[in-house]
């Protein structure tokens, strides 16, 4: 039987496709529920307070930095979804005096947007998400125990040194956040064409894929406008680079983080049922990270919501 077409972007593969018994029982969840898909490998966690969440968050950061050494350097991957995180770790490594030149920490960034000529947006560009990390975060910590700048590694250059630094050096933990579409950083649902017309390419292609300039879903689009530009659409681009999949893969850990403002609650369901249940579909990308070795999902309780139709 057919797949069918997406009701959001014709164009595109996204969850809309997806089997509607498998959707129906993912609305149904409840957060006792979400607490009983955690399994070996997937561990399902639930804040009382957005306090909690951001502050265990942080402390990733500071678990990951403290870790390393001139010897054994390892460090934490980042998203820009969420961002409350990022001046609590700046507060903690100045309050601990966690000296990370000593330490030879290390940090990526997850994702940037590219111009029309697919070049990296200058760090002045105010959607830059370098210019986010290094605002709210880097910026803030003392310049005496400030990380080494050449240990900020940002997707913004040689794309192939960027994706092997995550071999040269040990990626502790990847955090990330989950669009509406479903992705952690630009990793989207791919376009329905050429060979993948009738069915979104199979999960092992799509773990192929690197550090990569790629195209943007539609929902994507409208989201960052939404949640960074107040809805003003045009001044989002298309286009974006991205860390891979391949590179996650190299992380020991995948840390996915839900305040609830960034997906909607039926998209929050659904991509922990799928990941619990080992249901890989590359239409949902998140649900590849079935197959990754580590996973957790932290939710703030407060923005689990309700699947549940209200009209005001």
């Amino acid at each position: 039987m057919a797949r069918p077409i997406s009701k959001v972007a014709p164009g595109w593969w996204d969850y809309t496709t997806l089997d509607e018994e498998l959707l129906a029982d993912a609305a149904k969840l409840t957060p006792e529920d979400l607490l009983q898909l955690s399994r070996p490998g997937f561990e399902v966690r639930i804040f009382d307070t957005l306090e909690e969440l951001y502050c265990a968050e942080a402390l990733e950061y500071i678990n990951a930095w403290q870790q390393s050494t001139p010897d054994n350097p390892c460090g934490i991957c980042g998203p820009i979804g969420p961002t409350e995180q990022l001046p609590l770790v700046a507060r903690m490594v100045n309050a601990l005096g966690i000296d990370l030149k000593k330490h030879d920490a290390h940090f990526w960034g997850m994702d940037e947007w590219v111009d029309a000529d697919d070049k990296p947006v200058p760090v002045e560009f105010p959607l830059s998400f370098a210019k986010a990390d290094k605002d709210l975060c880097f910026d803030r910590i003392d310049p005496k125990l400030a990380m080494t700048p050449t240990n900020l590694h940002f997707p913004t250059g040689d794309l192939a040194a960027f994706s092997q630094s995550f071999s040269d050096i040990r990626c502790v933990v990847m955090q990330g956040g989950q669009g509406e579409v479903k992705h952690w950083a630009f990793n989207d649902p791919p376009k329905r064409e050429g060979d993948y017309v009738d069915a979104p390419p199979p999960p092992e292609v799509y773990r192929e894929l690197a550090t990569r300039v790629t195209d943007l879903h539609p929902m994507t689009v409208i989201q960052n406008a939404r949640t960074s530009g107040g809805g003003y659409v045009p001044q989002v681009p298309v286009r974006a680079c991205t860390v891979g999949p391949k590179e996650t893969w190299k992380a020991e850990r995948v840390s996915i983080w839900h305040p609830g403002h960034h997906d909607n609650p039926f998209g929050m369901r659904l991509s922990a049922l799928m990941i619990s249940k080992g249901i890989a579909d590359t239409s949902v990308p998140m649900s590849l990270l079935a197959d990754h070795p580590s996973v957790t999902f932290s939710y703030y309780r407060g923005g689990i919501g309700t699947v549940e139709t209200e009209m005001h």
